[in-house]
């Protein structure tokens, strides 16, 4: 077992657990009424690097794999007991390090509800609580203003810029880097919210 992993984390209405194989219906309705809204943001392979695993069972597979080998947590959000989006924990570095990244999306219907800032700071509270992580990184497209207000209402300062990051929707983009340490959380990141 990975320590932090397999979790259940909720908080009001918002609810994470493990990303499960019996949320394929639910995660491909979603993205797929989310087209849209998503695709902006949306990672991309670019020429050369081979295909993305598209399908909901190959994106499953390969998270499922990576949890176990404590490399990441991927979670399913759900709001009021529907399925809404994904927050997942990745590349997870143990050692000296003790380090991992946060990405998530989330279906338009739930934005503006304060879900995802949520839905962070659990998962943020429970990489330094139970899995014993010391640092998390945000990084985010300068354009992605809804992002931007995640980590802007969770006080996650900003560290750096990162040209040319990552492959987003077809292209190569430039990203913000955010990130909190333990230390700078003396009392859990949700009760930033209020």
């Amino acid at each position: 077992m990975t320590r932090g992993w397999p979790a259940r984390l909720a908080h009001g209405d918002v609810v994470l657990r493990p990303l499960e194989s019996a949320d394929s219906a639910a995660w491909r309705e979603v993205r797929s009424r989310n087209a849209d809204w998503l695709r902006p943001w949306d990672a991309t392979m670019p020429p050369g690097a081979g295909t993305r695993a598209g399908s909901y069972r190959q994106v499953a597979r390969r998270l499922q794999r990576l949890a176990r080998k404590g490399q990441a947590m991927p979670f399913a959000i759900e709001v009021d007991g529907r399925f809404a989006g994904q927050v997942t924990v990745n590349n997870i570095v143990r050692g000296s390090a003790q380090f991992a990244s946060i990405g998530y999306w989330l279906g338009q219907e739930f934005a503006g509800r304060g879900v995802m800032p949520t839905a962070v700071a659990l998962v943020i509270d429970h990489c330094f609580a139970e899995a014993g992580l010391h640092r998390v990184e945000i990084c985010i497209r300068p354009e992605n203003t809804n992002s931007l207000r995640v980590v802007e209402k969770l006080g996650i300062r900003e560290i750096g810029y990162a040209p040319l990051f990552l492959h987003i929707d077809g292209a190569w983009r430039d990203h913000r880097i955010f990130a909190v340490t333990v230390e700078e959380c003396p009392r859990p990141l949700l009760s930033r919210l209020g």
